[in-house]
């Protein structure tokens, strides 16, 4: 499912861009439960390199397509319905 394939840092996949831990040396992405507590690999024992912060804010601005395909579609059964009406009589 994911769109890209990692070739280190080169092309980034819907995967690699969520915030999980990475182990460097095992080449993994890990998840958060998975990691010891004190923040190391479980498979190898090094630390875990943990991604920056990335922002909370889920806000955003809908594209300007998504708004053009809602106004053709309700043009398109605007108009199937006065088709419809226009059968009945």
């Amino acid at each position: 499912m994911a769109s890209a394939v990692p070739l280190r840092g080169l092309a980034v996949s819907r995967w690699q861009a969520m915030a999980v831990p990475w182990c460097e040396p095992c080449d993994r992405f890990w998840n958060p439960r998975s990691i010891t507590p004190a923040g190391a690999c479980p498979t190898c024992g090094r630390t875990v390199e943990t991604p920056p912060p990335q922002n909370t804010d889920t806000s955003q601005k809908v594209p300007w397509h998504f708004w053009l395909a809602i106004t053709a579609a309700a043009v398109y059964l605007g108009w199937r319905a006065i088709q419809g009406i226009a059968l009945l009589f």
